[in-house]
């Protein structure tokens, strides 16, 4: 017997825009097949009436969620209980060898590192990623770089959220043939669930996935405008990178490094982030976090494709590696906040 079709709202409005469950990834308003829905202020809206077509419950990642289902897709096999952070065929702690990428990344450089490799040597002609606004300072958006130029212009990291996934759309308008998706853990989840309805024309132009490690984001207004520019009193215009490491660290043009702690950040964390279960983006081909590691990249190679990608990048000399036995700290963490996400002991 078919499952019936529910309309929007009755699935997602009732049980998960309405709850406060919604990631805001953008995945229900990239599928609908009749524009009914919008992305606004970091959700879906409905801007004309659902059709109910019973497409858009069935790439949410707050909707109807199997994880195992999934994992099943992914790497045909469940995790086993060992594998506290999903399931992989290799990790390394990396480091790019470009000197261009090291002056703006976030740590050790591995994505964009990554990214660049695929495109210069053709695997990809595209990568779906975090840029940032040409107004507002910080302000994260989704951006489809087609150069490695612009691959660079993106490197680094944003606390506030980017909906990357509706840039699948704008890949799809190019005619785009291969591209590379990097996202946060709900993401990557709403991508494997559009690769299993199947929506091939989303998911068939994606040639790897790149999943990075996330606690939470940040609403800008919250830890952006309030907190990082008038309380702390830092222009935002004058501030060239942020990381946390165990703090948020705000460092500026002229060097100066300001220091908020992670507590004052959590309170601007997004509702959204909150239901998550996922720190590492487990169903990603390759995830990569920082882990209290300085300049150096925690990297778990999750598939084969995410394999074959990383050691061609390896063997090329854009990136180096060394054992992730040099670095049991980082490994611990990684252990710890996957199970504190998915609120295990």
């Amino acid at each position: 017997m078919s499952t019936p079709k529910l309309s929007y709202e009755e699935s997602l409005l009732e049980k998960v825009v309405s709850k406060e469950l919604c990631a805001g990834c953008g995945a229900c308003v990239l599928v609908c097949p009749f524009t009914c829905l919008e992305y606004q202020e970091e959700k879906p809206g409905l801007v004309k009436k659902c059709e109910i077509c019973g497409i858009c419950p069935r790439v949410c990642p707050r909707y109807d969620f199997s994880q195992a289902t999934l994992e099943k897709l992914v790497f045909e096999r469940e995790k086993k209980p060992e594998e506290a952070f999903g399931v992989y065929r290799r990790l390394v702690v990396a480091q790019t060898n470009d000197d261009n990428i090291r002056r703006v990344c976030q740590d050790g450089g591995v994505v964009s590192s990554l990214l660049t490799f695929a495109m210069k040597n053709e695997i990809i002609d595209g990568a779906i990623v975090s840029g940032t606004s040409e107004d507002r300072p910080l302000f994260p958006t989704p951006k489809l770089a087609t150069t490695p130029l612009e691959i660079l212009e993106c490197g680094g990291t944003r606390y506030s959220y980017s909906p990357n996934l509706l840039l699948l759309q704008e890949g799809v308008k190019q005619k785009k043939r291969s591209v590379a998706f990097v996202g946060t853990p709900c993401q990557i989840q709403a991508f494997r669930k559009i690769e299993a309805v199947p929506l091939k024309k989303y998911s068939s132009i994606v040639n790897f996935t790149i999943g990075l490690m996330c606690t939470e984001s940040f609403t800008y207004e919250g830890l952006m405008q309030k907190h990082i520019q008038e309380v702390s009193g830092v222009n935002l215009n004058e501030v060239v990178k942020m990381n946390i490491k165990g703090k948020v660290l705000v460092t500026t043009k002229s060097g100066d490094v300001k220091a908020i702690p992670l507590a004052d950040a959590k309170k601007y964390t997004r509702r959204g982030c909150l239901p998550c279960t996922d720190f590492s983006a487990e169903l990603a081909d390759i995830s990569a976090g920082g882990l209290g590691l300085s300049n150096w990249t925690f990297t778990v190679i999750r598939t084969k494709r995410g394999e074959e990608v990383f050691e061609g990048a390896e063997k090329a000399g854009m990136i180096k590696t060394r054992s992730v036995e040099e670095e049991k700290a980082a490994l611990d963490l990684l252990v710890k906040l996957s199970k504190k996400k998915r609120k295990e002991p």
